[in-house]
């Protein structure tokens, strides 16, 4: 589908900038695309290296393990082809809480590794498998449980209640991945969409002609290739997790203290009265809950950040090694993803340049106007899916011009908040596990 898409932004971008005596524009759009697709890669290089290394902390430990147990149930229905104590459970897991926690930050690496994860299940390696394909339409339409850069717009704004979104945000999000998931889950048991000998799957390449197809419950009818056939024990090493049975006596005191030393930051941060502290200059204004959202937004990554590695320590695991060992991954995943950010971005900035979003405005107002759908939502509407920066400009300009508390402006900071920059996630994500031909890395995992 990927083709067909870019194929489509490039050639009408070429042909409405034409039309529209704006190929100058075009040609800047196509090396501005360019450019911000590397310079986006290598700034997630950092980020990326921090929440790998963070993550196999909390795999060596046997904490994701442990997450993943607890949810079974909701995940094999959801992933009936991924083992329940596979490490992809975890990665995708910790993905979904950030991003309803709206921490974009570490949503994109843990996505990128979850991905990487369900690679080394993937029967035909290159071609998008089922569980991906699921996991993406979560990803994309993920429940949001706090808005946080919408509602941090609508206070700098001075919004009365810019908490207002939280409700509709929750909603919107709910119907979206109720949608995605049901949508994901029909299409893959359809002739069109299902993988067959030598047949190109979901538009992301060719499966080998001597490959069997896959059955639905992830077996073949013959043997597969060894990276797929070979059973969970030959695919991950079965060392054991060093001391993940056996805290230190001093663990459960030591993350008791830091729980208590994060809740203390919250509430003085939400309540500074009871700490004898003046409040910020926008606390004054700001309610409870407003002051709740920020709070939790700014100790939600140092939380992680701490409560890892400590919990590691309690179990014996040598965190510094550990955590390098994690992060040395993070520059393989980022290399691969460049051509692919470079290809999508290039025909997005293309469309974009010739006037693409300016002409689907035009076209579709005629047809929005009955339904009562406000045209100064189209531009943020239809620039949504491609690009999150650009939105975050055509939301700004919509507070600004009709104010932080208008009907619209909650409206457009509640399509910002429960929606995501699909085709660039699309690229992304794909792009970190297109034409994977390493063998898998040794992840720690304990079968059984």
């Amino acid at each position: 589908m990927l083709n067909y898409v870019w194929l489509a932004l490039v050639l009408l971008a070429v042909a409405i900038g034409g039309w529209n005596d704006r190929l100058n524009e075009v040609t800047a759009g196509a090396f501005d695309g360019a450019k911000t697709a590397v310079t986006i890669a290598l700034g997630l290089i950092g980020v990326m290296a921090l929440w790998l290394g963070v993550m196999r902390l909390a795999e060596r430990a046997g904490l994701v393990q442990r997450i993943a147990a607890g949810l079974r149930p909701i995940m094999r229905r959801l992933f009936p082809d991924v083992p329940p104590e596979h490490p992809a459970m975890g990665s995708m897991l910790m993905n979904m809480a950030a991003n309803m926690l709206g921490l974009g930050n570490a949503a994109t690496p843990l996505g990128l590794r979850a991905m990487c994860d369900l690679e080394t299940l993937n029967p035909r390696p290159g071609v998008a498998s089922n569980a991906m394909c699921v996991f993406l339409a979560i990803n994309t339409a993920s429940v949001q449980l706090i808005p946080a850069t919408a509602i941090a717009l609508l206070a700098a704004a001075g919004s009365v209640r810019p908490t207002a979104i939280v409700g509709t945000a929750l909603l919107a999000t709910l119907c979206a991945a109720t949608v995605a998931i049901t949508s994901a889950k029909i299409l893959e048991k359809l002739p069109l969409f299902r993988l067959r000998d030598g047949a190109p799957g979901a538009g992301e390449g060719e499966a080998p002609a001597d490959e069997p197809e896959r059955q639905p419950n992830g077996s073949s009818g013959a043997s597969p290739s060894p990276k797929a056939a070979a059973p969970a024990n030959d695919i991950f090493e079965t060392e054991k997790l060093p001391s993940a049975a056996k805290p230190r006596i001093w663990a459960y005191p030591a993350l008791i203290a830091l729980g208590l030393f994060f809740i203390a930051l919250f509430v003085r941060m939400v309540f500074p009265g009871l700490f004898n502290l003046p409040p910020g200059p926008n606390a004054v204004t700001q309610s409870a809950f407003v002051r709740s959202v920020n709070a939790l937004s700014i100790l939600a990554i140092p939380f992680l950040l701490s409560f890892f590695p400590v919990y590691a320590a309690t179990r014996g695991i040598k965190v510094y090694e550990e955590f390098v060992e994690g992060a040395k991954e993070g520059f393989g995943v980022i290399l691969k993803i460049i051509p692919f950010l470079v290809a999508m971005l290039v025909a997005i900035s293309m469309f974009k340049g010739a006037g693409g979003i300016d002409l689907l405005t035009r076209v579709l107002t005629p047809v929005l106007a009955p339904l009562h759908f406000p045209t100064d939502l189209l531009p943020l509407a239809l620039m949504r899916p491609l690009s999150g920066s650009a939105t975050l400009a055509i939301l700004a300009d919509i507070i600004h011009r009709l104010g932080p508390d208008n009907i619209v402006s909650l409206m457009a900071a509640t399509i910002y908040g429960s929606t995501e920059t699909t085709f660039y996630v699309a690229a992304v994500y794909f792009g970190s596990v297109r034409g994977e031909t390493d063998p898998p890395r040794d992840s720690g995992w304990v079968a059984g």
